[in-house]
């Protein structure tokens, strides 16, 4: 077809006669290239993961957001045989591969054979045993009802999505960060978490939740679920809080024990909540 498409370019039958003897001259030299390409590759097979090689390149890559013995941190928990965006291994390669945009990059940097080892070592952590939380999750309901933790988060059904949904936390962290979330939340916030004061020309100020912000627009979210929405020309003033939240800082409030009751009782909540559910359904993971 090429060479048809080529003769078709010469209007001389003296060029044609010459392109043809040139062509029969280097037939043999391009027959096996276009040989060699003709078959279809083969698909791929996946490696079958080492779990022993992927453990320091986990403890490399993976471990400073989801612990090294994957027990969770700024990233989510792996040290559990469910993993809402990994059901299976095929998937569980995808996610570290593709990464899970914005708070999870992906793994441009490691091989194939390299993502199946780390894959294959966190479904060993998977098969560790459970993590044991002190504290009394009796005395931890009482003191998340007597501080109104409801009026911000939902809890199995119950409360307010101002902050974030507690329901699974205890399958998305460990429990030695829900206890520093409590105590100082604002050092651990989520990436791209802003708390901000709109002040319009005409009308009064709203505090909330920043949700989507561009050049000419901002979206909140107050502490009563309502969502605004600003254009910025319309503003006064945009006061926007770094590093702030509107999560009191409990170590200041709550005693150690008492802390420790209240991420008890947010532990056990989440392991009731799961034994609710039908089998096979497994809890969605919050994304930072």
């Amino acid at each position: 077809m090429r060479n048809r498409t080529l003769l078709a370019k010469f209007r001389t039958p003296f060029l044609a006669k010459h392109f043809l003897g040139l062509a029969f001259l280097l037939a043999p030299f391009c027959a096996p290239i276009v040989c060699a390409q003709a078959p279809e590759a083969a698909p791929v097979k996946a490696a079958v993961g080492n779990a022993a090689l992927g453990k320091p390149i986990f403890e490399r890559y993976c471990a400073p957001c989801h612990g090294i013995s994957g027990g969770g941190g700024r990233g989510p928990r792996l040290n559990r045989p469910h993993l809402t965006h990994a059901p299976d291994d095929a998937s569980l390669r995808t996610v570290i591969a593709e990464g899970i945009p914005p708070a999870m990059p992906d793994a441009w940097y490691l091989s194939d054979e390299e993502i199946a080892n780390v894959a294959a070592h966190i479904r060993v952590l998977g098969k560790t045993p459970g993590e044991l939380v002190p504290g009394d999750p009796v005395n931890g309901a009482a003191i998340y009802a007597r501080n109104g933790c409801a009026s911000c988060h939902i809890l199995r059904g119950q409360g307010v999505g101002f902050g974030p949904d507690l329901t699974d936390v205890a399958e998305r962290r460990n429990a030695s960060f829900i206890r520093q979330v409590i105590g100082n939340p604002s050092s651990a916030l989520p990436e791209g978490f802003l708390f901000v004061t709109a002040i319009p020309w005409a009308g009064k100020p709203i505090t909330g939740v920043r949700l989507n912000e561009d050049t000419f627009t901002i979206q909140l979210k107050s502490a009563n679920g309502t969502i605004y929405s600003f254009r910025k020309r319309d503003l006064k003033e945009l006061k926007k809080e770094t590093g702030q939240t509107p999560m009191p800082a409990f170590e200041k409030i709550l005693s150690p024990s008492e802390i420790q009751d209240l991420a008890g009782f947010l532990v056990s909540s989440a392991s009731q909540s799961n034994l609710d559910k039908p089998s096979g359904i497994q809890p969605a993971e919050a994304k930072p």
